[in-house]
């Protein structure tokens, strides 16, 4: 399971908060600039509304289109920085330097030449815009698992970010004043510059100053190599499809949709209504009129709207939080179209407090809402998918958004306002204003109606976190092989009842050693054999020489080994093993890299094929850490079955529970191969033994006559306690001669897990992920007389 880069049930820093909301600033207050310079387009540079309104959709359709891709990327980034931070920053400089460039415009160049020239850069910005926001907005869901901690986060991210639109309405005064320059279009070429820069540099914040950890070595993780980004389009796809099947997903992102599309659609004609409504066209005599309807909403969303809304998501919940504040939107709405009053253009500010609860209330909300989905999809596919959904949300707002940009030149066109007209044709500013008001009402009722029965309300998202801090827990003593299981007997009603001394009780320390000794003399079935020496690991290819002496080592004292991959230098075992006399059931490491399941089947066949492979394995464990879904574990299954000869058998090896509880994956197999851990069940050493025979006996009722082959089981000699099963060299030679014992008894095959200790699972699980070994790290014999 894909661990998220940082999660805590805990309150979260302040200072990271306002590190995330200082990112939020920058999110913002580029598109309330863009916003505000893009009326110079049509007010003074000449733009046509039919060219304004393709500005504003071809570079967003194409935003909405790289979005889910830079979703896809972001979640599966294995580095030293973690997943995000990276996109973040060099998004953040992207964006700073084509924003600046974007306005370069001057109006010798002709309306023509302007136009391409600001849509070409438009793209860039737009993609330096997806680099930042979709990782930026993952960050933000992944820095609490907590139901309340995330509105109060949100909220302080959304509290900064609004002083953007307090901001950015005060260019229009900058723009419009002779004493600051000569035109507005020589106002954007300079302001353009400043506000390239110091977003540029609140964007880099987070990316600096948030914490997260290394992804370098998560195995979990999709390699983002060509094929498998080709292969990712598939996923998300199926990942788009996955996530609108969610219902309260699909009420969020519609909802949004509606409300801030409905909302951007008409947020354009502010400007337009405060000049030709109020002041009969008279740019100037407008003064400051326009800025103050923008400042002054904003400040009344980051002083009350903010904290009232999450206030409010405290004491009655986010639903209900989300609709009383779009219920008070409408009455601003409404108001807007009454006190819009000529000569009297101070009325309208009784009506911002109401209004600004629709768009403020919106996303303090939405993307908590957003963040408590992503847990619930990760209890339903296992995945940690944040920058997929947040790329799917936002791909909803940023879609909508590019309609909206077409839908407000429509509008202009069909009411027959002509930008820049100091003359309005009868009926046109009339038009503005009931389209003014209209569509949010509209919008924000639909978006309602669609909410009224969310139902991820704080109960429901209490009791998905505490199964997945289960999950956790479980996962936490899991094997970076998987080798991890839950206590499956005791949820079943099948554990053990308390059992009188086992047969090793009674033996002293001294004693143990010397059966130990004794045992592993007189040679074991199986084991598992550990390649990989000291300094390397998973990615490192194997060298022969190392082999030939860990096999040589290994050969006196057993019959078979069992390898766990067959690419990287794993394909030289069988044919070692061979050579020493040896059995082989060699595996395909199957996994997320689709890419390298081709490879490691393709290898597969071929060393069955050369006669070296006595059972072919496909997969270790896929299911247990569900990786790939079963009915394409059980394709693959089939297709080696096809190709290696037929005197092989062909398993899949997995934790035993998954042979009684996937009837479908038992029958594909032709030998039954579960690995048992009583350990990782935190049984007591003393119920080991017979906890591990009940295991074998579940799975071979499961199988009917089909032979049963324990894969691996073990004990490790040092590391946590898991329950009641202590980790100590006494345990670990106890276990191993109960266990020889009984299965040379009772005719079991059995694989010991494992030959070599490997210091580099030390890395994910601490020493105990290291010590499961009957030889250490350096070769030498670990336990016995």
């Amino acid at each position: 399971m894909t661990q998220p880069v940082a999660t805590s049930a805990h309150k979260i820093p302040f200072g990271q908060k306002v590190a995330f909301g200082l990112g939020m600033l920058a999110n913002q207050m580029f598109p309330a600039a863009l916003g505000i310079f893009m009326v110079v387009l049509v007010q003074d540079l000449g733009f046509p509304a039919w060219m304004w309104g393709v500005l504003f959709f071809l570079p967003r359709v194409f935003d909405s289109v790289t979005d889910p891709i830079m979703g896809f990327i972001s979640d599966n980034t294995r580095s030293t920085w973690g997943r995000r931070k990276q996109y973040v920053l060099i998004g953040a400089i992207v964006m700073g330097i084509s924003f600046i460039a974007m306005w370069q415009l001057h109006r010798e160049n002709g309306v023509a030449y302007n136009f391409i020239y600001f849509l070409c850069w438009s793209l860039v910005f737009y993609t330096g815009l997806t680099l930042f926001s979709i990782p930026y907005v993952a960050m933000g869901y992944e820095m609490s698992d907590d139901f309340h901690e995330r509105t109060s986060i949100m909220a302080v991210a959304q509290w900064i970010g609004q002083w953007a639109w307090v901001i950015a309405p005060w260019f229009w005064v900058v723009m419009y004043d002779p004493g600051w320059f000569e035109n507005a279009d020589t106002a954007t070429r300079t302001l353009s510059v400043g506000v390239g820069i110091v977003c540029m540099l609140l964007a880099m914040v987070p990316a600096l100053f948030l914490p997260s950890r290394s992804t370098k070595d998560d195995t979990h993780l999709i390699p983002l190599n060509w094929a498998n980004v080709g292969g990712g389009m598939r996923e998300i796809v199926s990942g788009f499809k996955d996530a609108l099947r969610i219902k309260p997903f699909r009420k969020l992102c519609f909802s949004t949709f509606l409300i801030f599309n409905a909302f951007n659609t008409v947020a354009a004609f502010s400007f337009f209504i405060v000049v030709y409504h109020l002041f009969q066209g008279n740019a100037p005599a407008a003064g400051i009129w326009p800025t103050l309807f923008g400042s002054i909403g904003a400040l009344i969303t980051t002083f009350a709207v903010i904290p009232t809304v999450a206030w409010m998501s405290r004491k009655m919940g986010k639903k209900n939080a989300f609709m009383l504040s779009q219920g008070i939107s409408l009455v601003g709405y409404v108001l807007l179209w009454f006190l819009m009053i000529p000569g009297k253009p101070y009325m309208f500010m009784f009506a911002l407090p109401f209004f600004s609860f629709g768009i403020g209330g919106l996303f303090t909300l939405m993307m908590s809402m957003t963040a408590d989905v992503c847990d619930l999809d990760e209890l339903a596919t296992g995945k940690r998918r944040e920058g997929i959904f947040g790329a799917i949300y936002w791909w909803m707002v940023k879609f909508g958004f590019a309609i909206a940009g077409l839908l407000s030149g429509a509008i202009m066109s069909w009411v027959a306002f002509s930008p820049g007209a100091a003359v309005q044709p009868a009926g046109a500013v009339d038009g503005l204003r009931l389209f003014y008001s209209g569509v949010p009402i509209f919008g924000t009722l639909l978006a309602m109606w669609i909410m009224r029965d969310y139902d991820l309300d704080e109960a429901r998202a209490t009791e998905v976190h505490a199964e997945l801090a289960r999950r956790k827990r479980r996962a936490a003593v899991t094997s970076s092989q998987g080798s991890g299981v839950r206590p499956w007997l005791e949820e079943h009603g099948l554990h053990l009842p308390a059992m009188p001394g086992a047969p090793l009780s009674s033996k002293t320390a001294a004693q143990i050693s010397g059966l130990y000794a004794e045992q592993l003399h007189n040679g074991v079935y199986g084991l598992c054999f550990s390649a990989y020496t000291e300094g390397q690991g998973v990615g490192d290819t194997l060298l022969e020489h190392n082999i030939r002496r860990r096999m040589e080592l290994v050969a006196p004292h057993t019959r078979w080994v069992r390898s766990f991959a067959c690419t990287e230098g794993h394909e030289l075992i069988p044919g070692l093993a061979r050579v020493k006399g040896l059995k082989t059931m060699a595996g395909a490491w199957i996994s997320q890299d689709r890419e390298r399941n081709e490879r490691e089947i393709e290898a597969l066949v071929a060393l069955a094929q050369q006669g070296l492979v006595n059972i072919a394995v496909v997969g270790n464990e896929v299911l247990l850490r569900e990786e790939l879904p079963e009915a394409e574990l059980l394709a693959y299954i089939r297709r080696v079955r096809a190709a290696v000869p037929q005197d092989v058998p062909v398993g899949c090896v997995d934790a035993y529970y998954q042979f009684l509880e996937r009837p479908a994956l038992t029958a594909a197999c032709d030998v039954l191969l579960p690995n048992c851990y009583p350990f990782w069940e935190g049984v007591d050493i003393t119920m080991a033994p017979q906890y591990l025979r009940r295991m074998v006996g579940l799975v071979q009722a499961a199988g009917g006559d089909k032979r049963v082959i324990v894969t691996e089981t073990g004990w490790p000699g040092n590391g946590q306690a898991v329950a009641s099963a202590v980790p100590s060299a006494d345990n670990a030679m106890r276990y191993f001669v109960e266990v020889q014992q009984w299965a040379r008894s009772e005719g079991v095959k059995l694989f010991y897990f494992s030959s070599f200790d490997e210091p580099w699972k030390s890395r994910q699980e601490g020493e105990l992920g290291a010590q499961w070994g009957l030889w250490d790290k350096d070769e030498q014999p670990k336990y016995g007389a």
